[in-house]
């Protein structure tokens, strides 16, 4: 066992290096990700423990709500009836790519719904968990959309003019800390996770804290401190979790289905790019921000990619933002009824 974890450190560091090299957004989580698939159809049968998965999980939580600050919700609100246009009509063109994929048969219902769904991927994959979908089938849709839109992303830029600037800033791994804010974090993430634990919340070990993180940071001040080796821990546990629990033949299956799936995402991207045409021409917003707010990359990997070109990143975020919210909101129950949907034509 000691030896089957020294690989997976070793594999993992390697991959994060090497995706982080040429600027993968997520490269903290696929990298581990990637390196636990590797070890766990090779035979492996190391597990990461429940409680170390359920307190990465809070922490997700509490990342998501420090990216969801009160101007984020001032600007969704100035103008709603706009953002509420552009989420609603980026999340049923993802439902309805992901109902076609269940109807076809390449993914279950639910997998097809949640892994087709545009949000914060690592936040999607643990919903998609916690409702009943395959978690290994979701990451590969949702990381590989991620690798698709940021390939697209960078196209965009070109065609536009915004090329990224310079070079993306190397990641400081021990800047100053806050150790009362951390530590308040951490009291956060631990309670709200205790709590959520006992109750009847599907995914609220992630859910409790990004709620009542919001709340707090946006009423009494608090600041979310979360330090870069704390993020990097999470996100290898998140994906240690998700990858050791492949075997050949899931593995085999996803290869097969692989390339229905990329179809799929490339329909989705070409949808938004439509959808962003339509905010240029009746918004007036400017094509590189109206491409990248209706992205369906996740919110995540689209902050990388707008803090390094010329676009309004307060739109950006706050679109990318409200439909991650829209999607937790009624994700469970689009999923569930599309999944009795197809079970009931395939009997």
């Amino acid at each position: 066992m000691g030896v089957q974890w020294a690989v997976l450190f070793a594999l993992s560091a390697a991959f994060v290096l090497v995706l982080q090299a040429v600027h993968v957004p997520a490269a903290l989580l696929i990298g581990p990700m990637a390196a636990a698939i590797i070890v766990a159809v090779a035979g492996g049968v190391t597990r990461v423990p429940p409680h170390p998965f359920t307190i990465a999980q809070a922490l997700m939580g509490c990342m998501i709500a420090r990216s969801i600050p009160l101007a984020t919700l001032q600007e969704i609100l100035k103008d709603w009836p706009l953002f509420l246009a552009g989420v609603l009509s980026v999340i049923a063109a993802a439902n309805t790519l992901g109902w076609s994929l269940a109807k076809a048969g390449v993914l279950p219902g639910a997998t097809a719904i949640w892994g087709s769904s545009p949000g914060a991927a690592s936040a999607i994959m643990l919903m998609a968990e916690a409702n009943g979908a395959d978690a290994r089938l979701v990451a590969v849709m949702q990381y590989s959309r991620i690798v698709v839109v940021a390939l697209v992303a960078s196209a965009v830029a070109t065609m536009f003019g915004g090329a990224p600037h310079g070079h993306a800033a190397a990641m400081v791994w021990f800047p100053p800390v806050d150790w009362v804010w951390l530590a308040a974090t951490l009291a956060l993430a631990l309670v709200s996770a205790f709590v959520a634990a006992r109750l009847p919340i599907p995914a609220g070990s992630l859910l409790a804290p990004l709620v009542v993180g919001v709340l707090l940071q946006d009423t009494v001040g608090m600041r979310i401190e979360l330090p870069p080796t704390l993020l990097a821990t999470s996100y290898a546990l998140i994906g240690w979790s998700i990858g050791l629990r492949f075997t050949r033949p899931i593995f085999v299956y996803t290869a097969r289905v692989l390339p229905r799936m990329i179809a799929s995402i490339l329909a989705l991207v070409a949808i938004c790019g439509a959808m962003a045409g339509m905010l240029v021409l009746l918004a007036d917003v400017d094509p590189l921000t109206a491409y990248l707010a209706t992205s369906p990359g996740g919110a995540d990997s689209v902050a990388i990619i707008a803090a390094s070109i010329k676009v309004d990143v307060p739109f950006v975020m706050a679109m990318q933002t409200a439909r991650l919210v829209v999607v937790i909101l009624i994700g469970p129950t689009v999923a569930r009824i599309i999944a009795e949907k197809t079970m009931a034509r395939a009997v």
